[in-house]
């Protein structure tokens, strides 16, 4: 729902409030409203940064700066468009922005300051280089400095993969689970021996996978649209082989938290979907196990803070950002959070490499960590994930309507034409 201006700063306030946080804006009196101010807000959502990096950096800078930060609610791209679109007083100093929304941003990367003028160059380094093209121009301006990313593995039932008289080492799991089609073929002997069970969640998890697995989306550089090609089309059949051959659970409602503890034998996700296994399934502890992705390494996820053009004190806010994304404070959001840092330094520390007690004491930082560094660069285009809707919203249909899948590739190229045209698209 949209909020007016006011509106809007009111929710912020109760969220920060919630959270014993106070929401200060841009024209407060004061030092805090010219530039080179010593207040600086920062705004993000729940669960992007470790509350407590967060608070640290609050006493870290105390010395020089007053950091008030916020845990704003709700659709936050959309609050912090209309923000910036009105720009003024009420736009944040520093601001977050989702991984999946930062190619929508790119347009108008004048909204926001480029943070190779402030050092980022000399630093860049230290974190993955695809995720950081992810938030640059084509004329190399980088609007984004990485918070995280989402590695993708393979999470399933060691004790399930037992029962049904199958491998259940992670080593022996990744290789016979190498391909989709081995996944699927291993997915058809789990649910002979244990009928009721399934592979996968939903026939749309395995599409956005797959489509992350290659080097093209749904529009190349030249702002083509492209979502009719083979590279699609054959993410979309191995989606569709999941339903066809009866592995598919067809979870689109919010009965996944009893499936995960029960009839999924497997999830293929991102690093972070770790934590919604544990949350969801608690009981399951040391039953699971984790190892490569069928097809491949994809990326899900990960978000990026940046500092919008009217940051009242650029150089105090880079610093800021720097201190909170380090490589050594990455590895404190790990263990806070379970935030999968950008920094591959990280991977080596003691927060990643001990054992993880919930998926049976393996290390599953070996698995998430080469995954991480083998991620496949795409381009994103700013309107590929309206794009990608309709790809999603008919591989649904297909499951809740018995909608035949050639029907509904059809359709869902049909729509997707439709949008690219809106939206500039050759």
């Amino acid at each position: 729902m949209d909020l007016s201006r006011r509106g809007f700063l009111q929710a912020a306030v109760l969220t920060a409030a919630a959270s014993g946080l106070t929401v200060a804006c841009g024209g407060d009196s004061g030092s805090g409203g010219t530039k080179n101010g010593k207040n600086l807000t920062m705004w993000y959502w729940g669960g992007a940064l470790s509350d407590k990096v967060v608070a640290e950096a609050k006493t870290h800078f105390s010395g020089t700066t007053k950091l008030t930060s916020a845990s704003i609610g709700g659709d936050f791209k959309q609050k912090l468009t209309t923000t910036l679109a009105a720009g003024g007083s009420s736009v944040p100093d520093i601001t977050g922005i989702k991984g999946e929304d930062i190619a929508s941003f790119l347009p108008n990367a004048d909204r926001f300051l480029d943070l190779n003028d402030l050092g980022f160059k000399k630093i860049s380094s230290q974190y993955l280089e695809w995720k950081t093209k992810l938030a640059q121009t084509e004329d190399g301006k980088q609007i984004g400095f990485p918070i995280d990313i989402g590695p993708t593995a393979l999470f399933y039932r060691a004790d399930l993969f037992e029962q049904a008289g199958l491998p259940s080492d992670p080593a022996k799991v990744a290789a016979e689970a190498k391909t989709w089609d081995d996944y699927f073929a291993l997915g058809s002997e789990l649910k002979k021996a244990l009928p009721g069970t399934f592979l996968v969640n939903n026939m749309g998890s395995v599409f956005n996978i797959a489509v992350g697995q290659g080097t093209k989306r749904f529009i190349d550089q030249d702002n083509h649209f492209i979502g009719d090609q083979d590279h699609i089309r054959a993410a979309w059949d191995t989606a569709v082989r999941a339903y066809t051959l009866g592995l598919d659970a067809k979870i689109n409602d919010q009965s996944w938290n009893a499936a995960i503890g029960k009839s999924l034998t497997t999830e293929v996700g991102a690093a972070w979907h770790a934590l919604d296994i544990e949350s969801a399934a608690p009981a399951t502890k040391g039953k699971w196990r984790v190892c490569a992705t069928p097809g491949g390494p994809a990326n899900q996820g990960g978000s990026y803070l940046t500092l919008p053009k009217q940051c009242r004190n650029p150089e105090e806010a880079f610093k800021i950002i720097s201190w909170i994304l380090s490589p050594d404070n990455n590895a404190k959001s790990f263990t806070d959070a379970a935030i999968f840092p950008a920094s591959p330094a990280t991977y080596a520390m003691g927060a990643m490499t001990g054992p993880d007690a919930f998926f049976g004491g393996q290390k599953i930082i070996e698995v998430f960590g080469p995954a991480a560094e083998a991620i496949p660069v795409s381009y994103e285009a700013p309107a590929d994930s309206a794009v990608m809707a309709p790809f999603m919203a008919e591989l649904t249909s297909v499951e809740a309507k018995g909608k035949k899948p050639d029907d509904a590739w059809n359709d869902a190229v049909g729509q997707a034409k439709q949008i690219a045209r809106r939206q500039g698209v050759n």
